[in-house]
Formats: structure tokens, C-alpha cells, sequence
């Protein structure tokens, strides 16, 4: 087990910590293994309704380790397509968090540059603190940028902006994140965590079957026609409507008081 990555479960909600304070939690092969192992593991666990991925300290993660890549033993490998595929291996971390059928939220404090952003991006929902600060700082360190960033900033803010982003590496502070779409709240930091679980523990008790679908639903959207969400939507949809949770929601509904979901 390494210290690079903490877990912890509370509520139906897991908090994957990423620990390597003291160097802004630059990312580490055995942070990144453990991270993969989690989040496909917890993407399985039924007792878990939704996932918060943040940083210990005061950073979120400041991407790759820069001293690891000044002595060329960031991933390890010797060969062109070794030190790609080994990279390609770990890359899988953000398709987890952007693919796994639960909601992923990033709880972001102080800095989150590069692949740290690339992951940050990578989650359904992020809340910022109003210390944070987003770096696409690949262009810093002569790197052209890993971790999906390219495609999930794309997405969230359109391909000029992300260009822009991109090439000259600005730092974008809370407010300028919130304007561009970057995150989706932001909130003092004394109280980060409170609004962050606040959030994760309300998914977490919500419609679970009917919150994977429509994670689905959306990671169809961005890529596929108009004609391929109908069709999707409608097969979840009716899926959704044979739930224990759609039947309990109704009786809720005309009972006037909250519905209890069980994920069934």
C-alpha cells in the first residue's frame, strides 16, 4: 500500500485523496496505480453513490512531478513506446473518473495545474475554493499535455478558448473559472469540504440507477448525434421507469413528502 493516495468512505460517499503534500501532490506511479486500482474498484462497490477525488494540503495536484521529468524516470521505460505506454496505462485514472456509472466530483483547493487538471476535468462536477488556481502548464515545461486535458477542456469551455488556454498557460483564478465553465461552484474555503460532501452525500442518496444513466446519457451526448441520445434516452428512460426508485419517487410525489431511493 502506498501513502500517495488516502480513501476514505463515509455516507455512501468515497474521498480519494491525493497526498504528497509537500510537493503540491505532483503525481507519482504509485499515487497513479492506486488511483486506477480505487477507482475501478469503487466504480463496483454498491455501497458507493458518488466520488470526490481532491488533494491534501494546499493544493489540488500540481500535475506531473517536474523533477522526475528533469531526470527522465517520470513513468519509467527506456524506449519511445515504452515511456508511451506506460504513460497510455495510467491515463486510464481519467477515463475512470469521467467514465464510472456514479457521479465524481473534484474538491478543488489552491493550485491545479497541468495533468492535476487534466484530472479535475476529467470529473463530472467540480467545486473550487476561492483560493484555487487552474494551470494548463504543459507549455511551461515543453510538454504538449496528457491526462485527456485537451479533449475535457474542449468540451467545457470550446476549442478557441482551450487553445488559448493551452498555448499560453495563464493561470485562471476562481472567479475567471466560474465565468468560463470551468467548474460548476465556487466557495470560501473555510467551507470547501462542508459544500463538496454536501453535494456528494445529496447524489449519493439520489436515484442511483437513474443517475448512471444519465451520466451515460451525457458521455453519448458529447460525441454522438442527435439521433443516437434519442435512441439512448429512450432505452434508459424506459429502463429507469421499471426501477424501484422511479415507483417509490412517484408515491413520493403524490404523498407530498421526499422520496427515500434505495438504488433499486
Amino acid at each position: 500500500m502506498t501513502q500517495d493516495l488516502l480513501e476514505s468512505v463515509k455516507d455512501g460517499v468515497a474521498v480519494l485523496t491525493l497526498n504528497r503534500p509537500d510537493r503540491l501532490n505532483a503525481m507519482s506511479r504509485p499515487m497513479l496505480d492506486a488511483l486506477l486500482e480505487a477507482l475501478a474498484r469503487l466504480a463496483e462497490d454498491p455501497e458507493i453513490g458518488a466520488v470526490v477525488l481532491t488533494g491534501a494540503g494546499r493544493g489540488f495536484c500540481a500535475g506531473g512531478d517536474v523533477k522526475a521529468m528533469a531526470e527522465g524516470r517520470e513513468f519509467g521505460g527506456t524506449t519511445l513506446e515504452e515511456k508511451a505506454q506506460a504513460l497510455r496505462a495510467r491515463m486510464e485514472t481519467s477515463r475512470w473518473l469521467h467514465e464510472m456509472p456514479k457521479p465524481t466530483i473534484a474538491m478543488v483547493r489552491g493550485a491545479a495545474a497541468g495533468a492535476g487538471l487534466s484530472l479535475a476535468l476529467a470529473c463530472d462536477l467540480r467545486v473550487a475554493s476561492d483560493t484555487a488556481r487552474f494551470a494548463p502548464a504543459f507549455a511551461r515545461v515543453g510538454y504538449s499535455g496528457d491526462f485527456g486535458g485537451s479533449w475535457f477542456l474542449t468540451q467545457l469551455v470550446g476549442s478557441a478558448k482551450a487553445r488559448e488556454l493551452y498555448y499560453t498557460a495563464d493561470i485562471v483564478d476562481a472567479p475567471q473559472a466560474l465565468a468560463l465553465g470551468l467548474v460548476n461552484r465556487v466557495v470560501p474555503d473555510a467551507r470547501l469540504e462542508e459544500e463538496t460532501l454536501a453535494l456528494a452525500g445529496k447524489l449519493a442518496r439520489g436515484p442511483r440507477i437513474a443517475l448512471r444513466y444519465m451520466k451515460r446519457n451525457f458521455n453519448a451526448a458529447e460525441s454522438g448525434t442527435l439521433k443516437d441520445s434519442l435512441d439512448l434516452e429512450a432505452w434508459h428512460h424506459t429502463r429507469c421507469g421499471m426501477t424501484e426508485d422511479h415507483r417509490e419517487a412517484a408515491r413520493a410525489f403524490v404523498e407530498k413528502r421526499e422520496p427515500v431511493f434505495q438504488g433499486r
